[in-house]
């Protein structure tokens, strides 16, 4: 199709679909099986580019997965800075688990307001030096930080408008870090916390404790972790040693959503890798299944001695070269 200079010049402004660089490459999350359910693959993970949201009620590994995310950037070269407004965050367990602390920047802002700026600043601090390295930012967590309308006020009454002004400063802050993200190849990660919403008999009655809509329109990826305390991990003292989970993708902007995955954290090892990879492998038809008893080819196996078998028999080889380990 011809087109005049004239056309051509307005044209400049957009450029073509075709000339775009969408897929900005991803970071792994220390779990094959969640990284399959966010990004359809099972060596990717959380989208650079984009802001995925991990949610919550307490002690469901939120916190340790990004604390995984973080590693996984790290071991790829990639510039690592956590925002850590509830303070809480451990240098020695995120050491113990491999985090490299030399390599992680870190930031604890006192106000929702100033975790953002502190999030731009960084990044076009980093953007001076290096033009091109991706950069991961763990955010932990949005759901503490506090407006400085809230942080400003006198006393600890609050009022009925303290909520609105939360989520209208978050809007804002979102409007003006989401374009970066894409442009300065940065994948953001932000945790959230879950509220009760009162009076609600029916349905779920959950809802993250901040952010308001805006956030929810602005994730790339949604990630719902739940626990249950029929699901902690016991040693043979009967110690609480870890706990099983599940993570339930809600929106996804990469890949297919609404897709559910296992996890299994050991407290002083992190997350169990190939923990939820055998549900996902029958998914997609590698493995089959009959009741208790799952097929490989001519290898019948149980669940409890799946992990065993993947990473020690030979007959397992090519199933592991279809995960990429």
């Amino acid at each position: 199709m011809a087109m005049n200079a004239e056309v051509l010049e307005r044209l400049q402004k957009a450029g073509l679909l075709s000339d775009q660089t969408l897929d900005l490459g991803n970071v792994p999350t220390g779990s094959y099986a969640l990284n399959k359910i966010i990004s359809g693959d099972y060596q990717k993970g959380v989208p650079i580019g984009m802001i995925t949201q991990i949610h919550g009620e307490a002690s469901t590994a939120k916190t340790i997965f990004i604390t995984h995310i973080l590693i996984e950037a790290q071991k790829k070269g990639y510039y690592t800075l956590l925002v850590d407004s509830e303070n809480a965050y451990s240098s020695e367990f995120a050491e113990m688990l491999g985090i490299d602390a030399k390599k992680l920047f870190y930031a604890a802002p006192e106000t929702l307001e100033d975790c953002f700026d502190t999030i731009e600043s960084t990044i076009k601090s980093i953007r001076e030096l290096d033009e091109d390295t991706p950069i991961v930012i763990a955010y932990d967590s949005i759901a503490v930080s506090p407006s400085k309308a809230e942080y400003e006020a006198e006393g600890y009454d609050g009022n009925n408008m303290q909520g609105a002004i939360r989520a209208k400063a978050t809007g804002a802050c979102l409007r003006k870090i989401n374009p970066l993200l894409r442009k300065e190849k940065v994948a953001l990660v932000v945790i959230n916390q879950i509220r009760n919403k009162v009076g609600v008999m029916f349905g779920d009655n959950t809802t993250p404790a901040a952010g308001g809509k805006s956030l929810e329109y602005y994730l790339g990826v949604n990630i719902k972790t739940l626990s249950a305390k029929s699901e902690r991990i016991l040693d043979n003292n009967k110690q609480i040693v870890g706990i099983r989970g599940r993570c339930k993708n809600t929106k996804n902007k990469v890949s297919v959503p609404f897709k559910e995955c296992e996890f299994e954290l050991i407290y002083d090892k992190g997350l169990n890798p190939l923990y939820g990879l055998l549900p996902q492998l029958v998914l997609d038809g590698y493995v089959t299944q009959q009741k208790a008893w799952y097929t490989y080819k001519d290898t019948k196996f149980q669940n409890k001695t799946f992990m065993d078998k993947f990473i020690a028999d030979d007959k397992f080889a090519e199933l592991r070269e279809v995960v990429g380990i």
